[in-house]
């Protein structure tokens, strides 16, 4: 717990500063947001614990599971659906496709009604969750062929620049913004323990340079898919 509080002191005295000296005022509830601090330093500590003696450990034993299998098929089926079904869940990802169905009601892109909000804010949803399940399958491939990431990154960011120029500009910030939202708390963890998992059960694979790198596409990905979904649409 003192590593949680230790973490958490920079935003803590960050917000007491401007509390204090800037505004000057002493804030509303404070036995209540006192409060509220320490179930978040309490949440913070079992989340960690949770981590390191589940999901991490999860994701490790399975990549050198399917390593040990030998079935691409099934290897590259359980990234997609490990991608996809954190992702369509996330909580951010919901709120932001909300949002963005109500700023393409105003812009009169679709009806301004609750049916097609609605229907706006799943397709977001489901695209994204789709483009992540596709990250996950094309990092988990390249650590299978051992491919350079930063050469496919490149080409990836390039492509983004050609679809934003054809995007209507109601929906690239909401595009940009989907590739920050899908790296949730839940799928950073799992993703990496199956990366590095992956590359230390293959021989002539480093962890340390092919482990990682599947959240970069988690996080490439979606933008690409989110500006083809809103010329589309």
């Amino acid at each position: 717990m003192l590593g949680s509080l230790r973490d958490l002191a920079p935003i803590i005295l960050v917000i007491a500063f401007f509390q204090i000296f800037v505004l000057q005022q002493p804030p509303d509830n404070g036995f209540s947001l006192l409060i509220g601090t320490l179930f978040v330093v309490m949440g913070l500590t079992f989340f960690i614990y949770g981590l390191e003696m589940g999901l991490f450990p999860i994701g490790e034993s399975m990549a050198h599971a399917f390593a040990r299998k030998g079935s691409i098929f099934w290897l590259l089926t359980f990234a997609f659906a490990l991608g996809f079904g954190t992702t369509v869940a996330e909580p951010a990802l919901i709120a932001i496709s909300e949002e963005a169905s109500e700023v393409a009601a105003e812009a009169g892109q679709i009806a301004a009604d609750e049916e097609a909000m609605e229907d706006y804010a799943t397709g977001l949803r489901y695209t994204v969750a789709l483009s992540v399940g596709i990250a996950i399958v094309i990092g988990v491939f390249r650590i299978l062929m051992n491919w350079s990431i930063h050469y496919m990154i490149m080409v990836g960011y390039i492509i983004v620049i050609i679809v934003t120029s054809f995007a209507p500009a109601e929906i690239i910030g909401i595009a940009y913004d989907s590739g920050g939202v899908t790296t949730s708390t839940i799928t950073v963890p799992l993703v990496t323990a199956l990366g590095i998992g992956l590359a230390s059960s293959i021989s002539g694979r480093n962890p340390m340079v092919d482990g990682f790198g599947l959240i970069a596409f988690a996080s490439l990905l979606p933008i690409i898919f989110v500006l083809i979904y809103g010329i589309l649409i």
